[in-house]
Order: C-alpha cells, then sequence, then structure tokens
C-alpha cells in the first residue's frame, strides 16, 4: 500500500512540473507558431463533425424527455429554459470535453508515445530542442483555445435540436416563445460557468495526454498503454473538476 501512494505521488508530482513547464514556455522562446496552427486544426476542426452530432442529439434527447414531464405539470412553456440552462451549464462542457478527451488525449499519447519508444524525442534533446517546449505547449495552447469554441459550438446546435424537438415535432411552444425563453433563462453566471470549464477542460486534457505520452515505455505494447490511461484519466479529471467548479458557482 505504501509503495502504491508513493508512485501515485510522484507521478502527480512529474505531472506538476510537466504543467508548470509547459505554463511557463508560454511566455518563453522559441514558440512554434506553426505547431500550435497545426493542432489548433486538428483538434478544432478534426473534432467538429463528431461535436456538432453530439451537441444536436443531446438537446434533441433533452427536449424529449423534458416533454413528459413538463406537460403532466402544465409548464411546457419552460422547455426553451430547462434545455438552455442544462446545455450551456453541464452537458455541453462535459459532453464536449469527453469527447475531445476520446479523440484527443488518445491521439496525443499515441503520438508522442511513439515518439517516446521509438527514441525520436530523445533526438530532439541531443540536437537542442525542448521537447516540452516542442511537443507539449502547442499541444497545450491548442486544446486550450479550441475547446471553448467547440463548447460554444455544441451548444447552439443542441439549442437547435431541441427547437426542432419542442416546436416543429411536438409542439410544445411556439418558436419565438422559445428562443426568448431560452436566452432570458441565462445568467452571467451560467455562462461562466459555460466557458470557464472548457477553459480548464483543454489544459486537463491536453496535459494528461502529453504527460502519459512522454512516459511511455515498453514499445507498441506500451504506447497502447498509455492511450487507455490517458483517456480513462482525463475524463475522470474532467468530472472531478466539473463538481469543484460547480461548487464554487453555486455558492456564489
Amino acid at each position: 500500500m505504501l509503495d502504491f501512494l508513493k508512485t501515485l505521488i510522484a507521478s502527480f508530482q512529474d505531472f506538476l512540473f510537466l504543467a508548470g513547464r509547459s505554463f511557463l514556455n508560454i511566455v518563453r522562446r522559441p514558440h512554434y507558431y506553426d505547431d500550435v496552427f497545426l493542432q489548433m486544426d486538428i483538434i478544432g476542426w478534426g473534432s467538429l463533425p463528431i461535436v456538432i452530432l453530439i451537441g444536436a442529439f443531446s438537446g434533441a434527447i433533452i427536449a424529449l424527455q423534458m416533454a413528459r414531464a413538463l406537460s403532466t405539470y402544465g409548464a411546457s412553456s419552460q422547455v426553451g429554459t430547462i434545455v438552455s440552462l442544462t446545455l450551456v451549464r453541464e452537458l455541453g462542457p462535459v459532453l464536449t470535453a469527453v469527447m475531445v478527451a476520446g479523440r484527443n488525449a488518445s491521439g496525443i499519447a499515441s503520438e508522442l508515445g511513439s515518439m517516446k519508444v521509438t527514441e525520436q524525442i530523445d533526438a530532439m534533446r541531443a540536437l537542442g530542442t525542448d521537447p516540452v517546449q516542442k511537443l507539449v505547449t502547442p499541444r497545450l495552447i491548442a486544446t486550450t483555445l479550441m475547446l471553448p469554441c467547440l463548447t460554444v459550438i455544441a451548444d447552439a446546435i443542441g439549442l437547435i435540436g431541441a427547437y426542432l424537438i419542442a416546436v416543429p415535432l411536438l409542439k410544445l411552444i411556439s418558436g419565438p416563445e422559445y428562443w426568448t425563453s431560452s436566452w432570458k433563462a441565462l445568467l452571467l453566471n451560467d455562462l461562466g460557468q459555460g466557458l470557464l470549464k472548457p477553459f480548464i477542460f483543454g489544459m486537463i486534457i491536453s496535459l494528461i495526454g502529453c504527460f502519459y505520452g512522454l512516459r511511455t515505455t515498453g514499445g507498441t505494447q506500451g504506447v497502447g498503454r498509455a492511450v487507455t490511461e490517458a483517456v480513462v484519466a482525463a475524463m475522470v479529471w474532467i468530472f472531478v473538476v466539473t463538481l469543484l467548479i460547480d461548487k464554487i458557482f453555486v455558492g456564489l
């Protein structure tokens, strides 16, 4: 048990060191802008189709599930309010982060893990290039910038998906009333949660993917193990951080 705790604490310490170096490299030269833009394209544009699908079906499912309950209490007009609050506060940021974690944390871990086991990272050090500056920081910046954008898109598509269910299909509410109630339901607190969460999730996803990729050992089997650990750890921390942020905003 003691050895397990030592290993766990040592791993967390290594993660904090990696995170600290990555953030410090943001203000240090050289800046690999080409790598940042490349990763933004891979993470942002590459994740867009799945984010749109998840957003649309999430909104539609919420509207369907709420339709019967709201009709029972004669509160069908509140469907827009419930959908907007649920998507912007929780489901939009969390589901988008989970999708990006499954797609990009695994990709980052496998890419860096393959470079590690083939000694490409050692070659970079031999040539005088800092692997953290070259490989980790661009992915950190790109994921942190693109995840809030993807979340906003998912929220908007989710509201449209809920609209298609609530207005044309089930006729629970008129179109103008749906959009008015959806917009008026959102307060500054809700928007703050909806934008802060993906910003932090982006840091978590990129750093965890890079951390497990850089510590890969054992050849191709090690790469597969690193990918699995990165995805699981990223998803667990997404929900842990969600709880902590919710606790802070509920107190506010």
